[in-house]
C-alpha cells in the first residue's frame, strides 16, 4: 500500500482519540495496597525508605482501611509486626496475633473491604528466615505445619483470601488441606507461584522488621536468572490449588507476567515490590522525572504484560488519579 494510507499518527492527535482507541486500561479495584500492622495504638511511624508507607497499630490501620474503600480500590494485604519473636515464630498462628486482631476490627469496621493476609514467618521468627531452622537451613516440611496453622488462624479471624509468600515446596497443597478440612474451602489462595531473590525487597525489610539474620534467602527464594523454572512453579501452585498466583517483583519480570499469561488460564498477580515503588519516588524527589506519569507508566505495563491484580503501593495516589 502506498505511504499516505497508513498515517497512524491519525489517532494520537488528540487526549480524546487516544482515550477512545487505548488498549490497555487501568482502574482501582485492580490495586492491592498492601499495609504493616504493628502493636499499640495511635502508631503512625513513616518508614524511611518507603515515604508515603507507614507502620500503623490497628486503630490506625483501621482508618486507613476505610480511605482505601472510599478510593474504590481493590483490597489490603496484611503484613504483622509482632510483640515479641521466637524460633518458632508463635506469632504467626497465635489466634490473637497481631495480623490475626487486625482483620478482625477491619472486618468490624470495613466490612466490605477485601482483606488478604500474607502467609509467612520471616517477620515473627527471631532469626528472619521464612521457617524452622535445622542444620543451618530452613527445614521445609516443618515449616509447611507452620504456614498451614498461620494460615488457618487467619481464615479463622475473617480473611477473605490468604497468600503464601514463603517459597517452602508443598506449601499450597499443605494450606488448601488445612483449610478445606477445618470447613474454609472457599476460602482462595493467591500463591506467590514465582518469587524470586531480589535485591528490590530492600526497603521491604525495613518495613517489616524482617531481614534475616544470617545468610541470605536464596535456598527456597527464585535464582532471578530461571524463566523456565517459573513456570514450572506456576504450574506446580496450581495443580496443589492455587487460585491466583503471583509473579515477584513485577517491573524486572514483565517477561514472565506475559509468558505466564499465555500458558496459563488463571488469574495472575503481580506485586510492584518496596525497591521498585522506592526508586521512582526518590526519583521523583530529585527532580529526576515526574511521579505521577513514572507511577502510571508501571503500573500500565504490568497491566499490559498480562497482570489482573496489582499488588503496589502507590495504590492510592494511582486510584486518585483515576478517579
Amino acid at each position: 500500500m502506498p505511504f499516505p494510507t497508513h498515517r497512524l499518527r491519525r489517532l494520537r492527535a488528540t487526549p480524546a482519540l487516544r482515550e477512545l482507541v487505548r488498549e490497555t486500561h487501568l482502574h482501582p479495584g485492580q490495586f492491592i495496597l498492601p499495609l504493616f500492622v504493628c502493636p499499640g495504638e495511635g502508631v503512625r511511624h513513616e518508614i524511611s525508605s518507603m515515604p508515603d508507607n507507614y507502620q500503623l497499630s490497628v486503630d490506625e490501620l483501621v482508618k486507613e482501611c476505610v480511605e482505601v474503600q472510599s478510593l474504590g480500590i481493590g483490597g489490603v494485604i496484611l503484613f504483622g509486626l509482632p510483640e515479641s519473636k521466637d524460633e518458632m515464630a508463635s506469632g504467626a498462628y497465635d489466634e490473637n496475633g497481631i495480623v490475626q486482631r487486625a482483620i478482625r476490627a477491619i472486618r468490624k469496621e470495613v466490612p466490605d473491604l477485601l482483606v488478604v493476609t500474607d502467609v509467612c514467618n520471616c517477620e515473627y521468627t527471631s532469626h528472619g528466615h521464612c521457617g524452622y531452622i535445622k542444620d543451618g537451613d530452613v527445614d521445609n516440611d516443618t515449616t509447611l505445619q507452620w504456614l498451614a496453622k498461620a494460615a488457618l488462624s487467619h481464615a479463622r479471624a475473617g480473611a477473605h483470601m490468604v497468600a503464601p509468600s514463603d517459597m517452602m515446596d508443598g506449601r499450597v497443597w499443605a494450606i488448601r488441606q488445612a483449610l478445606d478440612s477445618s470447613g474454609y474451602e472457599k476460602i482462595p489462595i493467591m500463591a506467590y507461584a514465582a518469587k524470586f531473590a531480589s535485591v528490590f525487597y530492600g526497603p521491604f525489610r525495613e518495613a517489616a522488621e524482617s531481614a534475616p539474620q544470617f545468610g541470605d534467602r536464596r535456598s527456597y527464594q527464585m535464582d532471578p536468572a530461571n524463566g523456565r523454572e517459573a513456570m514450572q512453579e506456576i504450574e506446580l501452585d496450581l495443580q496443589e490449588g492455587a487460585d491466583i498466583i503471583m509473579v515477584k517483583p513485577a517491573l524486572a519480570y514483565l517477561d514472565l507476567i506475559s509468558r505466564a499469561r499465555q500458558r496459563f488460564d488463571a488469574p495472575i498477580a503481580a506485586y510492584q515490590v518496596s525497591g521498585e515503588y522506592s526508586m521512582i519516588v526518590a526519583a521523583a524527589r530529585n527532580g529526576w522525572l515526574d511521579h505521577d506519569r513514572a507511577m502510571m507508566e508501571t503500573l500500565t505495563s504490568i497491566t499490559r504484560a498480562g497482570a489482573s491484580i496489582i499488588l503496589t503501593y502507590f495504590a492510592k495516589p494511582a486510584a486518585r488519579l483515576l478517579s
